[in-house]
């Protein structure tokens, strides 16, 4: 027989095709077990390269030693020490102008004319009604002596009357007749004495309307009530002007803009860090590369709420010499709260810093440096506490700033090693410049200037061999 003949069975078919050879199925078997075995190593290694493949790149910031300044910055608005409204107090046409914007004018200057010619004619109306009555006071009491002569007369009339009629040589009417001629000259006298009284205040009354008409026409004339610099000129030549109700303003003069005023707005927050007697420092806009220097003078109590924000007004002192600075620039004020020299500082993202491991890991490394993690208080955002005792790990020379007895505010930051490990340390904060916080003292580890303290981390999977990589 042939081969093919001698692979057949005696029914016809292949002997290895046939389902019931069990050395085929063992075989098959044993490969499928193979695979199995290299898709779960594969796998496995695939997961353990992903997941140690990965590692935290960190962003660090140095640990460095220098001055801190924690200031309060506000927005105010130039003003004049002194400005006066010059208005005027008659009616009447702008005659004449003798000052314009910037004009510098000292007290008693003729600063503007109005028209005067309808009050003088007031005042000689005034004038007239005087004299007039005057007049009458003198007519009032020759009127009064003639009648007083009048009642001398009656008088002698009526005292021969009553001796005739004692005697018997005249009747009772012509004693009757003279008794009221002798009255009725008495009660003359006494009227024209009145009207000679009535007359006098006459005169006092128009004496005051010459007066008032008078005043009205020296109003014609403004002068200039004190020394300054017209900041403003609201009429021109010509322009009629009604007092009727209230003085129109014709010129606004700012006295003596060598010395100024800024009021600045503070926020309520700010208002109990700052005291009279501060020197402060501010810009303007006019000049960018200029610092003007200035002294909070006072801190108003009248509040001023918009919008659910409420805030004070500071007053700030401040010398213009040079005339650089004009009444309602608004100015960018730097107010000096606390300073410390030669302190160190760390970043304030350092002490926001927190590695991304679990809280039993966090623990178990606290524990490890010695860490007292319990009576940490929180930073708010790195504002540190402003009123913590002095510490003794630099000396510190601090200015404007009153210190306390407090417990200072505390953190923990994390320290880069050189093996590229972390350490966490617990520090005890001082004052801030929203950049930096000053350390008032190291509680728990070791921080030194050069140090380097992580300011935030990133997962990065490892580079391969030979490949180029940065670690910040």
């Amino acid at each position: 027989m042939s081969d093919a003949a001698g692979d057949r069975s005696a029914d016809g078919s292949r002997m290895d095709e046939h389902p019931a050879n069990p050395a085929r199925r063992a075989t098959r078997r044993t490969k499928a077990a193979i695979v199995l075995g290299v898709v779960l190593v594969l796998g496995i290694a695939a997961f353990v390269g992903l997941r140690h493949g990965s590692q935290l790149e960190y962003f660090t910031a140095p640990v460095t030693r220098g001055d801190i300044r924690d200031v309060v910055d506000v927005t105010g608005t130039l003003n004049a020490v002194r400005t006066v409204q010059v208005g005027s107090q008659v009616s009447g046409t702008i005659a004449k102008l003798n000052a314009d914007f910037n004009s510098r004018v000292r007290v008693g200057d003729v600063i503007a004319i109005i028209d005067p010619r309808l009050l003088q004619g007031a005042l000689l109306q005034a004038s007239a009604d005087l004299e007039n009555a005057r007049a009458g006071v003198i007519a009032a009491q020759a009127t009064t002596d003639k009648l007083r002569a009048g009642l001398v007369q009656t008088k002698a009339d009526y005292a021969r009357a009553v001796q005739l009629a004692q005697s018997g040589a005249a009747t009772q009417s012509e004693l009757d007749l003279a008794t009221a001629n002798y009255d009725a000259a008495k009660a003359a006298v006494a009227a024209a004495v009145a009207n000679v009284a009535q007359a006098r205040a006459a005169v006092s009354q128009k004496d005051a309307a010459v007066t008032v008409a008078r005043t009205n026409l020296a109003y014609t004339v403004i002068r200039s009530p004190i020394n300054g610099v017209v900041v403003a000129r609201n009429v021109d030549v010509g322009q009629p002007g009604a007092a009727s109700l209230q003085a129109p303003t014709i010129f606004t003069i700012a006295q003596d803009l060598t010395k100024m005023q800024l009021y600045a707005k503070m926020d309520e927050s700010d208002v109990g860090r700052i005291r009279t007697g501060r020197h402060v420092t501010f810009e303007v806009d006019a000049f960018p590369k200029d610092t003007f220097p200035g002294v909070v003078s006072q801190m108003r109590m009248n509040a001023t709420t918009v919008q659910n924000v409420v805030t004070y007004d500071a007053i700030i002192d401040c010398t213009n010499p040079d005339g650089k600075l004009f009444p309602g620039m608004t100015a960018y004020v730097t107010i000096p709260v606390a300073t410390v020299q030669n302190v160190l500082q760390v970043s304030n993202g350092a002490l926001r810093y927190r590695p991304p491991l679990a809280p039993d890991e966090i623990r178990s490394v606290y524990a490890k440096y010695g860490v007292d993690a319990g009576s940490t208080s929180a930073p708010d955002a790195g504002h540190a506490s402003r009123d913590a005792a002095p510490s003794a790990v630099a000396s510190a020379k601090v200015a404007d700033a009153p210190r306390t007895t407090r417990a200072a505010a505390t953190a923990i930051v994390w320290k880069e090693r050189s093996d590229g490990t972390i350490e966490p340390v617990k520090i005890a904060l001082g004052i801030t410049d929203h950049a930096v916080t000053e350390v008032r003292a190291v509680l728990a580890g070791t921080l030194t200037p050069g140090d380097s303290v992580i300011t935030g981390s990133l997962a990065t999977n490892t580079p391969p061999p030979g490949a180029l990589s940065a670690r910040r």
